[in-house]
């Protein structure tokens, strides 16, 4: 056989094993290995099925490392990110669970997290949440009985076999890859990197970003917590339109999308190309700062396998 055949063979074959082992790794693992993350975002619908939105993920599931759910986001009732996340893992993708203190008490929470952990759901992304006079239901009584640091170190507690009462838990504990999120944007920046270092302290894997634009901001970021050697996943929106980028400068505290890209997006004919050259050139600057990327298509999950393409991910 010839010796180009033989090379090429044998390099298939690695390559096969290769991505046989990438498949097997969970998003735990693959974060300690120190590979290249990819994550999408997807948000539950206000009603009871959620086929509508797993049907747009099945497309690329395989392409990406997990999908990140979301727990009322923005305050808007919705479908749980609990009940989102067990028909995420039914279709074979491996889910990270966010959970906000915003709507739960110290029970509840630790209850959900144990239900989680029942189904095998691992993966958590822990925050406060947004106030609900931000959403529909602005007459909401907001809980907080915990924070995200509480949430993280509740979580952690429980690995130990015991909840925040000093309660033994009956059986094996479970096991959780706890993240935290993190605003590059704040001004000023030190009390979010002490908080940042707060939720390190309580047991915090790898923190996901708010969406970042601004190579500046992401630059005088990652500069400053570069010491933490902390796992991040930089935060990127795929951007609609102007009207939304405008939205989003004006209503999304740390978010500040230069004019330079708006006006851009706004002229474009073909607004769909536009959007997809836009979020590839923010993942190509932003990624190499960080251990990966957390994309954010905002419900437009059909554009994400046109980003995949165009990066050859």
């Amino acid at each position: 056989m010839p010796s180009t055949v033989t090379g090429g063979w044998f390099q298939n074959a690695i390559h096969c094993v290769l991505v046989t082992i990438l498949l097997s790794m969970s998003f735990s693992d693959k974060l300690l290995s120190g590979k290249r993350i990819i994550t999408v975002e997807a948000a539950p619908l206000k009603g009871m099925s959620f086929a509508p939105v797993v049907e747009q993920l099945v497309p690329f599931k395989e392409r990406v490392d997990a999908i990140n759910v979301t727990d009322l986001q923005s305050s808007v009732m919705r479908m749980s990110s609990l009940a989102a996340a067990v028909h995420l893992k039914e279709a074979g993708m491996e889910p990270v669970l966010q959970m906000a203190c915003r709507d739960r008490n110290r029970l509840a929470l630790q209850a959900d997290l144990l239900a989680a952990a029942s189904f095998g759901i691992v993966n958590i992304l822990a925050l406060t949440g947004d106030h609900p006079l931000l959403g529909d239901h602005p007459e909401t009584k907001p809980v907080f009985d915990l924070d995200s640091v509480q949430l993280i170190a509740a979580a952690r507690g429980l690995e130990q076999g015991t909840d925040l009462a000093g309660r033994k838990l009956v059986g094996d504990p479970p096991r959780f890859c706890v993240g935290a999120v993190v605003n590059p944007g704040a001004d000023p920046l030190e009390p979010e990197i002490i908080k940042m270092e707060k939720k390190m302290e309580a047991g915090a894997a790898f923190f996901q970003t708010q969406a970042l634009f601004d190579e500046k901001v992401a630059e005088r970021f990652f500069k400053a917590v570069a010491p933490l050697k902390a796992r991040i996943l930089a935060g990127v929106v795929v951007l609609r339109s102007e009207k939304m980028a405008r939205h989003m400068n004006a209503r999304v505290p740390g978010v500040n999308i230069p004019e330079a890209l708006i006006v851009e997006l706004a002229a474009a004919p073909d607004k769909k190309a536009a959007s997809v050259r836009m979020a590839c050139g923010l993942i190509k600057r932003f990624a190499p700062m960080a251990q990966g990327v957390h994309l954010m298509p905002i419900g437009w999950y059909s554009v994400v396998p046109d980003i995949l393409d165009t990066l050859g991910a």
